[in-house]
């Protein structure tokens, strides 16, 4: 019997904090290939997520331009999330395409009427800070993978407390780089769109790898979800509730999850930001 070729799923949701709207929200999300949430996927694909950090200026566009170099440069470099070099070159090339980008927000600001205020001017010289994890999947056809197993890779780099999770038979196997919900106490480390020290943001960042089997899940969230999961004493019923949501037409019911778990007091009132990985095959 021939044994049909795994594939993988993946979408992702994005919700603003409470009392915030979509254009305000400094979570951002790449997934490449870009398709739809029920494509069947059997080729690499990698993530980008960034949490703008909301003390300095511009967060939310330097996260999105993090987080979308972040997923492009993993897909064309599969060594970058080993580190190295490599992580330090993809550092340096984020850095370098933020002047002129501001430069470019400076000019149609000046457009429209509305040209940077002193204050804004000094604020924007301190340069926008935001976590960063980036992931790669790739099919594995390694020796140890038997004839009826079907298997994935996945590598992942993280500056700051946006964690992954690695679910088999739903229960929490992996946690990355965050292990226990105590850690979110101290201050993260952020990934600066002035810091031309490429040596120093590698050195910075963690990375890891592991292998996903079929059945197998990935979880990737911004620091307010992660740190729901982390502390959840149930940790069944929050898989459960995470299931929930498969799908961009969910985003509604999303956003009003999150809402209830605020409410609770169970989730900071913080921006989310969720991609999730479904490994199918046998």
């Amino acid at each position: 019997m021939t044994i049909p070729p795994s594939c993988v799923y993946v979408t992702h949701l994005v919700a603003p904090k409470y009392g915030s709207t979509e254009t305000e929200c400094e979570d951002a999300v790449t997934v490449l290939p870009g398709c739809s949430h029920d494509h069947m996927l059997r080729e690499p694909l990698t993530v980008g997520v960034s949490d703008g950090a909301t003390e300095s200026a511009l967060a939310k566009d330097w996260a999105r331009l993090l987080s979308r170099t972040a997923a492009e440069q993993a897909m064309e470099r599969p060594d970058l999330l080993a580190g190295g070099a490599a992580f330090e070159e993809f550092a340096a090339s984020a850095v370098a395409q933020w002047d002129p980008w501001l430069a470019e927000y400076t000019h149609a600001r000046v457009a429209e009427g509305r040209p940077l205020k002193w204050y804004e001017h000094t604020k924007l010289a301190e340069g926008a800070y935001a976590t960063l994890l980036t992931a790669r999947v790739d099919p594995d056809p390694g020796p140890e993978t038997g004839a009826s197993e079907q298997a994935w890779r996945w590598q992942a780099a993280a500056l700051g407390d946006s964690c992954l999770f690695h679910l088999r038979d739903d229960r929490l196997v992996r946690a990355f780089p965050v292990v226990t919900a105590e850690e979110f106490g101290t201050v993260p480390d952020l990934f600066g769109s002035r810091n031309h020290d490429a040596a120093l943001l590698g050195r910075r960042t963690r990375f890891a790898e592991g292998r996903c089997l079929a059945g197998d899940r990935l979880f990737l969230m911004t620091d307010a979800l992660a740190a729901w999961f982390l502390s959840s004493h149930d940790q069944d019923s929050a898989v459960d509730q995470l299931l929930e949501f498969s799908g961009p037409e969910d985003l509604g019911g999303f956003t009003r999850w999150l809402d209830g778990l605020r409410e609770r007091q169970q989730l900071r009132n913080d921006d989310v930001a969720v991609v999730r990985i479904d490994f199918e095959g046998r």
